[in-house]
């Protein structure tokens, strides 16, 4: 068995690598802060699609001290203001779910290379027209999924895909106290990303209500255009934070336990035994453990290569339509328990 700490340390790029032509990026709230404070020391500046005088990270950051603390250089309110003031390389925009579509599209039709939140929209037309906004304006875009670049999961990926034939996927999500109606289109979307991010395209799916009033549990079977069968749980109110991801075939399982549970991990078995282990350390940042880390890196190196970051607007897409459909029918068929199918 090997088992072992991953840290962040390893792989980590310098900052002089990965600094545009003008080294400044537009950001968001929290965690876009937390990356560029601990993992790296570029000139940044906040973007906000908030009022001013709302409770947000980025209107709050007004003086230098505390600006300065957590790596920008100047702060802004409003968008408008900071595409005409700055020259910027990337916009990293990081924003309630209502104001994506809005700041995406002015983004996309600015010519401003950014990366936007998913679900991409508060419904699918809005998603929608953001996408036709990246075809036709031909912006360079990425959507903020980090589950893709979360190191222990695509750890176990590579370890599954050695071991042998994947059959079968499944996601746990399990949350605490979330009963918020909207929990399906705007947070599971995580869990039906990473699952066609490691199965590839959804040939056909179902969706079952687990509870018979809110809020509700879902049970989501998949299955993949390439034969692989997929189930994902979703448990808002389980009274645990935690997501696990396992990956299954003839004589192998792989478990991952990321980006929540008590002890992220990532275990492998073959022939009924445990021939894998890895922790996530306590020292590694948790920016780095959750993907946001990767997440950036990739972002950056695509631009200073002169490579379309990934995934983009438009490979996200169809796991945005197809979470907003497993909701639409969920919703339909509630009183019923009836099993849906969204495709």
């Amino acid at each position: 068995m090997v088992s072992q700490e991953f840290s962040g340390d390893s792989g980590e790029l310098e900052p002089d690598s990965t600094r545009l032509r003008n080294h400044e990026h537009s950001i968001g709230p929290d965690r876009l802060r937390r990356t560029f404070r601990n993992r790296a020391r570029y000139s940044a500046c906040a973007l906000c699609g908030r009022a001013s005088g709302n409770d947000c990270p980025c209107c709050c950051l007004r003086s230098s001290a505390r600006g300065h603390k957590y790596g920008f250089a100047r702060p802004y309110e409003q968008a408008d203001d900071i595409l005409a003031k700055e020259h910027l390389d990337v916009c990293i925009a990081v924003m309630p779910v209502e104001y994506i579509s809005e700041i995406g599209m002015k983004l996309l039709q600015a010519k401003m290379p950014c990366l936007v939140e998913k679900p991409l929209g508060t419904t699918i037309a809005e998603a929608r027209r953001l996408l036709e906004a990246a075809k036709t304006t031909g912006t360079t875009n990425m959507v903020s999924v980090n589950r893709r670049f979360m190191p222990l999961l695509n750890r176990g990926v590579e370890w599954a895909k050695v071991a042998g034939t994947l059959r079968y996927m499944r996601c746990a999500m399990f949350r605490h106290a979330r009963p918020e109606p909207d929990f399906l289109r705007f947070t599971a979307i995580h869990a039906v990303d990473t699952m066609r991010f490691i199965g590839g395209e959804v040939r056909a799916s179902e969706i079952r209500a687990l509870t018979s009033a809110p809020p509700h549990w879902y049970a989501i079977d998949l299955q993949f255009k390439n034969g692989v069968q997929g189930r994902i749980d979703v448990l808002p109110t389980a009274g645990l934070v935690e997501e696990t991801y396992e990956l299954a075939g003839d004589g192998f399982r792989a478990v991952i336990t990321s980006p929540f549970g008590p002890r992220r991990s990532l275990r492998g078995y073959r022939e009924n035994q445990l021939v894998l282990e890895e922790m996530a350390g306590s020292e590694t940042p948790e920016d780095v453990t959750q993907g946001f880390y990767g997440e950036t890196t990739a972002l950056i190196e695509a631009l200073r290569d002169g490579k379309p970051p990934k995934p983009s607007i438009e490979d996200v897409f169809p796991s945005v339509e197809l979470c907003f459909q497993l909701a639409d029918h969920a919703e339909k068929n509630a009183s019923t328990h009836r099993v849906s199918s969204a495709r």
